[in-house]
């Protein structure tokens, strides 16, 4: 009889334990933002195209070359005096840029013409010089040294600039803008016949004469 009523208690024990089901899982939220990021990552990047960066040697100045028809100029003299190329259609032109007045090597080359101007004068050919000093400057230079030619001032170096002989210079570990000592000879038709880059003054003038010379056959 004991026995019966221990089994009967174990079976009501049993029956009064809490299941043991699970409780169904809540699902999560998802946020929304990481929906919107996860769908992002699997979206192919699109790459906006990058501009080029402008090249330094894309803004080098241009130096005219032979043959091509010189550009036009429109400056003044030491004396208020407007040149024009087109003054010396059907003359030889020697037309050569230079630093500065009154500095040894524009001194040399300047004076260099001038003693050369009469073989010039016979070779139908004129000398224009060019730099960016003023008029004023150009007036004390051909003083000073008796010149007997035309000096421009090229002041706004647009002329100069037009010639590609505006550049950079590089001295003593500094960087600046400069004339570049060159010369150039049109001919009588208005062309570029010949253009002495990096010029050394000695001796050029008579070189620039050996070349009209030789083009004059």
């Amino acid at each position: 009889m004991k026995k019966q009523i221990a089994i009967t208690t174990l079976a009501v024990t049993l029956l009064a334990l809490p299941s043991c089901e699970k409780s169904p899982v809540k699902a999560k939220k998802t946020d929304k933002n990481q929906v919107v990021q996860a769908d992002n990552a699997n979206k192919p990047q699109q790459v906006t195209p990058q501009k080029d960066t402008p090249n330094m040697a894309d803004t080098t100045p241009t130096l005219v070359q032979v043959s091509k028809k010189a550009p036009a100029i429109t400056l003044k003299d030491q004396d208020g005096k407007t040149h024009k190329l087109s003054d010396y259609t059907g003359k030889w032109l020697v037309l050569y840029f230079y630093p500065k007045d009154d500095t040894p090597g524009c001194t040399t080359q300047a004076c260099n013409f001038r003693d050369d101007l009469p073989d010039f004068t016979k070779l139908n050919a004129s000398i224009l010089g060019v730099s960016p000093d003023s008029e004023e400057s150009h007036t004390k230079f051909i003083g000073n040294q008796k010149l007997t030619f035309s000096l421009l001032a090229d002041v706004d170096k647009k002329v100069s600039t037009q010639y590609g002989v505006w550049q950079e210079k590089k001295n003593f570990g500094n960087t600046y803008m400069g004339i570049a000592r060159t010369t150039y000879l049109i001919d009588p038709q208005g062309k570029v016949a010949f253009r002495w880059d990096n010029v050394k003054v000695k001796n050029h003038s008579q070189e620039v004469q050996d070349k009209i010379n030789e083009l004059k056959g």
